[in-house]
């Protein structure tokens, strides 16, 4: 990269910065318990709205994982989710009304969180319907893997997106508050993902999946970006550019080797379709204040129409890491 180019990005990181002062304004405490936080307490930060029926295993989830304090932005909820967060002795919680869309989607307002409470910190951003997994997760608590990248001069830490789904109709799979998602979307596509170099800020651009296939068929350029960061050990210069799927410093993208291998890496196993994903998109969808003017809901609206089961004969059953490493689609690199 030359001078020029990195001299935008500086320019660019230190925009998204002051974004983030400025929009913290919108931010209303109404739990904070943030002095709490002990100097190496592993924190997760979240922006939510109407996602109560999750919480309670998305909490115990993490909790197992070993996150000691949550860092939650609801933006609006009228379904409870305020006031269970508000319940937890472990969570932090700031409400605000205000545009999801002009807060950049929420990354301004979880920018100002990371950068007030983050730094320092190993931080996981992650979305109510992702539960990130990374290798040996069934044995080794998440600290284990932050001491092993601190070890080794890592700062951050790469998941892509897997997209679960049921055998049978999305609508039909019924979800009830504390049950493991898991129980109940039991299959993924192994094979049919692209992967791409964003030449300006470094990250790998990976799509593909069901939601391509199943709803963006026609346009598949168009397909969410899979790619993510989500465990980053927090710095106050540090800014996410686009949701988790990228940062500033640029340094901090370059999460898989060059041609995509043996660098360790986790997964964001993705819980979205479950019969609350017809409602929930309907909702988002009203409200417009997703990317690209909700174009991704629009694709959900129109495919919903037709009630769709994702599974097909080469849907994979998930198992654990191991089997996605098997696959490709995550590494263990030489952690050992």
């Amino acid at each position: 990269m030359g001078v020029w180019q990195s001299y935008k990005l500086r320019l660019q990181r230190k925009r998204w910065r002051l974004r983030a002062l400025r929009k913290s304004r919108e931010l209303s405490a109404v739990q904070d318990r943030t002095a709490t936080i002990g100097p190496d307490d592993i924190l997760l930060f979240m922006t939510l709205r109407n996602e109560r029926i999750r919480l309670p295993f998305v909490f115990d989830y993490y909790r197992k994982q070993g996150i000691n304090h949550f860092l939650i932005v609801d933006n609006g909820s009228d379904d409870g989710s305020d006031t269970y967060v508000a319940g937890q002795p472990d969570a932090s919680l700031w409400r605000t009304d205000g545009s999801y869309k002009r807060a950049r989607f929420g990354m301004d307002w979880l920018n100002w969180l990371l950068r007030r409470y983050g730094s320092g910190h190993w931080c996981l951003t992650v979305d109510p319907d992702e539960l990130f997994i990374y290798p040996f997760c069934e044995t080794r608590p998440l600290r284990a893997l932050t001491d092993w990248l601190d070890a080794s001069s890592i700062r951050s830490f790469g998941a892509m997106l897997l997209d679960l789904y049921p055998k049978g109709s999305i609508t039909q799979t019924t979800y009830r508050e504390g049950e493991n998602p898991l129980d109940l979307l039991e299959w993924f596509d192994a094979g049919n993902y692209t992967a791409k170099r964003n030449r300006r800020f470094g990250n790998l651009w990976i799509q593909g999946g069901p939601r391509m296939r199943a709803f963006f068929a026609d346009k598949p350029e168009r397909a969410p970006a899979l790619n993510k960061i989500p465990l980053v050990r927090w710095n106050s210069r540090f800014a996410y550019v686009s949701s988790t799927h990228m940062l500033l410093p640029r340094g901090l993208n370059l999460v898989y080797d060059e041609w995509g291998g043996e660098k360790a890496s986790g997964m964001l196993l993705h819980t979205k379709f479950l019969d609350t994903f017809e409602a929930k998109a309907e909702e988002e969808l009203q409200r417009g204040q997703h990317y690209a003017r909700s174009s991704e809901y629009l694709a959900y609206e129109e495919g919903l129409k037709h009630n769709p089961d994702l599974w097909s004969p080469m849907s994979e059953r998930y198992v654990n890491w191991r089997q996605l490493e098997i696959l490709g689609l995550m590494s263990r690199g030489n952690w050992v």
